[in-house]
């Protein structure tokens, strides 16, 4: 099947970003993603793999709150918004794997001025002809693209984050 382009809906796709301190967790949940992703739908309702999966996803970096002044201005300040100012990844790879619906999606992050690869298990569905939804979630350590955790006084950030992220998208036209 010929592979169709889904954009990203900005409003329904969502990024949850959970980190720890000494203190408490501190959690954000972040809308706003941009992208698409080029794929085929078999006729069992999975993806058509004979033909390459493409998608390219941004963030901006000013659009990261936790709902607290301070951290979100050590935060950008750690992040160096200004000169860094979108977290962006694009697909590489998508194998099957044994479970239904159960894709390894391989892609290159970009945050901070560095680019890793990745792969991490996502479950991607197509609810109904014109829409599709992928779903996934990784622990990821921020030293691994050059950025200290941020400390402020007393609190202290670990640098390993847990990442979530649903991403819905409608069929382009």
């Amino acid at each position: 099947m010929t592979p169709q382009r889904y954009a990203f809906d900005a409003v329904r796709s969502c990024v949850w970003i959970d980190a720890r301190s000494n203190l408490h967790p501190i959690n954000t949940e972040t809308r706003g993603l941009n992208g698409w992703i080029e794929v085929g739908a078999g006729p069992d309702g999975t993806l058509d793999l004979s033909a390459p999966v493409r998608g390219q996803l941004e963030l901006s970096t000013d659009r990261l709150s936790s709902g607290n002044h301070l951290y979100d201005r050590e935060l950008k300040r750690r992040i160096d918004a200004r000169r860094y100012p979108l977290i962006q990844g694009e697909v590489v790879a998508v194998a099957a794997t044994d479970v239904k619906d159960c894709y390894l999606v391989s892609g290159d992050l970009s945050f901070h001025g560095k680019t890793r690869r990745y792969e991490h298990k996502m479950t991607i569905t197509f609810p109904d002809e014109a829409s599709i939804a992928l779903k996934g979630d990784d622990v990821f350590d921020i030293r691994e693209f050059n950025m200290k955790p941020p400390s402020m006084l007393m609190l202290k950030v670990y640098p390993e984050v847990a990442v979530r992220v649903e991403l819905h998208g409608s069929r382009e036209q």
